[in-house]
């Protein structure tokens, strides 16, 4: 099946972008280099194309109601403009998904979901909303997305867009007024403080445009991937899966045991309280090797699991990974290796955050 293209896709091609496969997308890896662009993200700021993310709209009388039963984070009677880090889960307690939810309106709710799960959420969120009172819709080609990302994000995003954003908090959004369809978050996926902009693809174009113009640095999914790997934020399909539960990822904290009911609580709730049997940690290499994903984790030769997602990092020049282990050996400070091609590479436990968060409180 042909990739999709993003409503910016002809930008990335005029900026001689190196154009690769995602997500059923043709997305921009990089520009420059990954190095450059990730240190500018880190200093200054930096853009990505992010319209190939998914968006659903969940309005009507029982919303709310709906949100909580889909969605392990607790959105009960949260302030209008608050947005919430969650995921979908399976009755199992396997993941669907992980996403963003945006209370836009005390009955209008706005759903962040990843690219390559767009099918699947979709099919899913409609099976589950048959018995609620709502309007559910697959707003996902309606839209443009951009991030932009970086400690010079908010004065970019005034001055340069003239969108108002200094009075966001952060993992906060609004309606935009002189645009009513565009929505400002103060949230993202780098570590640092950064926006996230949805609105029409013409739009959308015309922030690129803007951007561009101003020298603001285009950001590939290259250097997406090694920011947020540097602060520990999972990626679907290596530290979630249907195989990988929010406990399991360590994320049991956006898991709120303490509302009423969300799919998957109780096959949650009793993996906290009894343990679990595989755990996503962190590992860094006493190396400079790189682990790479599927890599062999070992503890005295024997294998104890496999690395999900690995790098050498670039803003602390260390070679590490994410790796699902086997949970007895998952203690902070214990030794292991990593199976690195032919070779045997020692490694130890240590916290999944390779890099301090810099967000805007």
């Amino acid at each position: 099946m042909e990739n999709k293209r993003t409503c910016l896709y002809d930008k990335h091609v005029q900026l001689g972008a190196l154009m690769s496969p995602f997500a059923g997308f043709e997305m921009p890896i990089q520009y420059s280099d990954i190095a450059g662009e990730h240190q500018a993200v880190r200093t200054a700021c930096g853009v990505f194309d992010v319209s190939h993310m998914g968006e659903v709209s969940v309005r009507g009388r029982e919303a709310e109601r709906y949100v909580q039963h889909i969605f392990t984070n607790d959105v009960a009677g949260a302030p209008v403009g608050k947005v919430f880090y969650g995921m979908m889960c399976y009755e199992d307690g396997g993941t669907v998904d992980d996403l963003l939810v945006y209370k836009m309106g005390e009955q209008d709710f706005f759903l962040v979901i990843n690219a390559a799960n767009i099918d699947k959420d979709w099919a899913w969120m409609q099976t589950q909303a048959k018995s609620f009172d709502i309007d559910l819709q697959n707003q996902s080609d309606d839209f443009g997305q951009i991030a932009v990302q970086g400690p010079k994000s908010e004065d970019v995003v005034e001055r340069v867009l003239g969108i108002p954003c200094k009075e966001l908090a952060f993992y906060t959004c609004k309606y935009v007024e002189q645009n009513p369809k565009l929505i400002i978050s103060r949230t993202g996926y780098t570590g640092e403080d950064g926006f996230e902009i949805y609105a029409s693809h013409a739009y959308i174009n015309g922030c690129w445009d803007k951007l561009m113009a101003a020298g603001v640095q285009p950001c590939g999914l290259g250097c997406r991937d090694t920011l947020r790997f540097e602060v520990g934020l999972p990626l679907y399909g290596d530290e979630l899966s249907q195989d990988i539960s929010p406990v399991m990822a360590g994320l049991g904290m956006f898991c709120k045991f303490d509302k009423e009911e969300f799919i998957g609580r109780e096959a949650l709730l009793k993996q906290k309280t009894e343990g679990v049997a595989k755990k996503v940690v962190g590992i860094e290499l006493h190396d400079k090797a790189i682990p790479r994903h599927g890599y062999a984790v070992l503890k005295d030769g024997e294998p104890i699991g496999e690395v999900t997602t690995g790098y050498h990092t670039i803003s602390t020049d260390k070679s590490v990974c994410m790796a699902l282990i086997d949970s007895r050996f998952a203690k902070l400070g214990t030794e292991v290796q990593i199976q690195i091609r032919k070779k045997v590479f020692s490694g130890v436990v240590v916290k999944k955050r390779f890099y301090d968060k810099h967000y805007k409180k």
